[in-house]
Order: structure tokens, then sequence, then C-alpha cells
């Protein structure tokens, strides 16, 4: 029994050897292959690493691909009451940019537009200019208002960026940098001291011996504009019997009328915006005084007829030569129209200011500003608005001054 006991005990003991080496768990590392061996097989798909390896040198070309772009703005009163100016702006600007864009852009770039709202505040002028900054916009055309445009003026300086005003006339514009040493601030318009000299010696002939008033809204622009003019009148030899100011926003200047009625005024020559100069004429009117309402470029709008009714006929103002009428204006007055937009305004004066920019660019080979504007005082520039050129502080070297009159809601040149 006993023999049979050890027998029975050895081959338990060699059948436990054996199932544990039959039996016996793979290591760690080897169940950890078996995935990666079979994942090909069970999934069909190329694994993500020799996926997404091919991706980064597709990245690289889409942007080889992509065409470098310029960025340039306009900015103005886009809304508002002077909105009807923005629109000028905004207009002459797309399409400058589209014309540009479509004969192979600047330098072999195309551009691009961004569009700043000051809404003619002084302070938000000068936001607008810092988000400018922030887009990296090489050059500006604006603003619109003298009271924008100078103090959006400083933020250009001092960020580099070449600043072209189609409208603001205010000499401070131009005088202030040139007397800092500034060299990047330009104008395709005239100034106020031009108009006013224009205007004031005009007055005192046709009204010679009449009572005269002269009335601002307090701007920038307004106040420069009928101080500038009254100077040149006194000089002429008429003194105004009248000087008032205005708060440009408000809707009643009866009591306006009234002194201007009770002085007897023959004339008033208003400096300021439109859709106040509607409001007191259409109001004088009402109140029975007929005085002769003149005032500067701010009023070539036909939105001042809408507003002052009947009353606009024969209010006339002064601004630069019809440049609609002009050759070198035809072709991109036509597109215009051909759009359904009429480019009066300040429409082809923004056109002109990227133009002149444009050239000037492709003539220093950088929109470096200080460069540009080297090269636009040094040259004579074609575009839609005539041959222009800069003087030492940016102002245009030549600017003519005409009268314009409104009769039946419309405005044309008038032969006075």
């Amino acid at each position: 029994m006993k023999n049979k006991g050890l027998i029975a005990i050895v081959v338990i003991i060699v059948l436990a050897i054996v199932g544990y080496f039959v039996f016996k768990p793979k290591p760690e590392t080897e169940q950890a292959a078996a995935p990666e061996a079979t994942a090909p097989a069970d999934t069909g798909t190329t694994p993500a690493p020799e996926a997404t390896a091919p991706a980064q040198p597709a990245t690289t070309q889409e942007a080889a691909k992509a065409p470098e772009v310029i960025t340039i703005a306009t900015a103005g009163p886009i809304t508002g009451d002077l909105a009807e100016f923005g629109a000028q702006m905004k207009s002459g600007a797309e399409k400058a940019v589209a014309d540009l864009n479509a004969a192979g852009g600047v330098m072999g770039k195309q551009l691009k537009l961004q569009v700043g709202d000051d809404q003619c505040d002084p302070k938000q002028a000068v936001a607008v200019a810092n988000d400018l900054v922030s887009k990296g916009v090489v050059f500006v055309a604006g603003h619109f208002c003298s009271g924008s445009s100078i103090p959006a003026s400083a933020v250009y300086h001092e960020e580099g960026i070449l600043q072209i005003t189609p409208a603001s006339t205010n000499p401070k514009f131009t005088e202030d940098p040139a007397a800092a040493g500034w060299k990047t601030v330009f104008r395709t318009c005239g100034r106020d001291d031009q108009q006013g000299a224009f205007a004031g010696p005009w007055i005192a002939e046709h009204f010679k011996g009449k009572n005269a008033a002269i009335v601002d809204d307090k701007s920038a622009y307004g106040k420069g504009l009928a101080d500038l003019t009254k100077e040149a009148m006194n000089k002429a030899g008429l003194q105004e019997v009248v000087h008032e100011s205005i708060t440009a926003g408000e809707q009643d200047y009866t009591a306006l009328v009234s002194k201007l009625k009770a002085a007897n005024v023959d004339v008033i020559y208003f400096g300021g915006y439109h859709p106040e100069a509607a409001l007191i004429v259409k109001q004088a009117r009402e109140q029975g005084l007929n005085a002769q309402l003149l005032s500067g470029d701010s009023l070539n709008t036909q939105e001042f007829a809408t507003l002052a009714g009947p009353a606009a006929d024969g209010v006339m103002f002064t601004n630069a030569a019809e440049a609609r009428n002009l050759p070198s204006a035809k072709t991109v007055v036509e597109s215009f129209r051909k759009d359904g937009f009429e480019p009066e305004g300040y429409t082809l004066a923004t056109y002109a200011a990227i133009q002149v920019w444009a050239q000037a660019v492709t003539k220093a080979g950088t929109t470096d500003a200080e460069k540009v504007a080297e090269a636009l005082r040094g040259g004579s520039w074609d575009t839609v608005i005539g041959k222009l050129s800069f003087d030492a502080k940016g102002d245009l070297t030549s600017s003519t001054y005409v009268w314009y009159e409104f009769q039946g809601g419309k405005y044309a040149e008038a032969n006075k």
C-alpha cells in the first residue's frame, strides 16, 4: 500500500510541473505587443501617425499659395447725421480698391479695405484710429470732419501710418503736424483759408452796403471756415452786423432766425454742416426772412435739398470745381453710374487719395509711410480729380474754388 501511495504522489508532482510550463501566462510585454500587430488588419485603416504625417507639408503649401495683401482703410461718418458723406467716402474707397486689384494690385499684392465709423466724433475717431492700427493698416483715406481727422492723425503718426484726408479743410490739419516735423499727413482737398479767401471778398462785393451775418456751429470745420471767411470779408470792406454760434444737432433755430430778422440781415454766411443749414434756411423762410444763405463745401450733397425742401432754392456754397465733369473722371464716373451710384461730394476725392497713395507706393517700392510721403512730395500724380502735387506740408499746390447753387432740388456750378 505504501508503494502505491508513493507512486501516486510522484505522478501528481510530475503533472503539476508539466501543467505549470504548459499553462504558464505570457509576460505583459508580449501581451501588449499583440494589438500593434493585429490593429491594421482589424481596422483596415492607416495608423494615425502615418495618416497625419503628410498634413504638415500640405498646410505649408496652402500658406504659400495664399495671396499676400496690403491692408488700407477709409474712415468717416458711416452712421449718424453726416452718414451721407460717409457713404460717399466708402463708395469711393471701395471702387478705387476694386479697380486697383483688377489691375494687379499694388506691388503685386491685392488690397484689403477696412472701414472705420467715427460719426464725426473726435473721441470716436481716436478709438477708430486705434482699431485700424490693430488691424494692420498701412494707409488711411480719411477722416471726413476736421474735428475727427486732427486727433486721429496723432495716432497714425505714432504708429507710422500715412494719412490722406479727402475732406478735412481746417488749416490746422496740416499746419500743426508740419510745425511738429511730421511728414505723413496729406489732403486731396483745399483748405478753409483758401475757401474763405475766395468767399469773403465775393460777399463783400455782391452785398456791399448790405447787412451780413456770420453763423457757425462751433465745430473745428464750421467755426474755422466761418472765421476765415469773416476775416477775408472784413478785409474787403464789409463788416457783419450779427455774429452767432449754434449747437449742432438741435432742431429749433427760431431764436436765431428772430435775431437775424430783427437785424434786417440780407445775407447769412453759415460755417457748418448741411443738416443744420437746412433747418436754418427752412425756419427762416417760415418766419418770412428771405436773406441769402451762403455756406462752404459741406453742402455738396443732394440731401441738403431733401432736408430743406423748396427753401433750398437759391442757396449757394463754395467747393472745388466739379470733378465729375473732368475728362480724367469720365470712365470712373460712368462706372459708378452704371452701378446706380452718383459719385457726388467726396466720392472722387477719396478715390483720388487711394490713387495717389498707390502710385507713390509703387514709386517708393514700399508701404513705409515716410518713404511713401517723400515720394508723394516729389512727384505729380494723375488722378480722377486731375493732376495733383503736394507741398511740404502735405497740402495741394493748387486748389480752385467756385460757387454752386441749388435750384429745383439739385445743385450745379453757378455763373456768378
